[in-house]
């Protein structure tokens, strides 16, 4: 054997610091399960270990919990980490999407309630089955509403029929 062949050996092993990246990385990985809610943990589909661990954590605080962070991370360790981490993203992901189609519809109703002539023209395009008449009917309650100090009954259905509109 030449010496060359012996470096080769080597070059597979993981440093110190590489291990420890990975390990801090598990950990950031538990730290977004234990903050994920409990219907999205579930979508998860973790093995049982991990959902366990995770679920317990959530009522842990401190020092206790930093304890089950690590602990966490060993048990992700011992799965397959990427999957979870994919799955994770996935979820965020889609409630980014959720997040910015309610930020869309909130918008759509403040303009309507400030007599934006243009966004019903947009709507009327956007939507197939979108009905003007109903629509000017709330925005003129809304108003009402407001001028006598009521409770906001008809901007609330405003934004409920925009997001009926949406689903279709």
């Amino acid at each position: 054997m030449t010496e060359f062949d012996g470096e080769d050996e080597f070059d597979d092993e993981k440093s110190k610091s590489q291990i420890k990246r990975e390990l801090r990385e598990l950990k950031v990985l538990g730290q977004a399960l234990i903050a994920l809610p409990l219907k999205d943990i579930e979508k998860l589909d973790l093995p049982e270990r991990v959902y366990d661990s995770v679920v317990k954590a959530q009522s842990m605080t401190h020092g206790a919990l930093k304890r089950e962070v690590g602990f966490i991370g060993r048990l992700i360790a011992d799965e397959d980490h990427a999957v979870i981490a994919e799955n994770v993203a996935k979820l965020k992901q889609v409630h980014h999407g959720d997040v910015k189609q309610f930020h869309q519809l909130e918008q759509w109703r403040d303009d309507l309630l400030a007599g934006d002539a243009q966004i019903m023209t947009l709507l009327h395009q956007q939507f197939d089955e979108f009905d003007g008449q109903y629509v000017r009917q709330l925005v003129r309650n809304a108003a009402k509403e407001v001028s006598q100090s009521k409770a906001p009954k008809s901007s609330r259905l405003l934004f409920k029929y925009l997001q009926q509109c949406q689903s279709k």
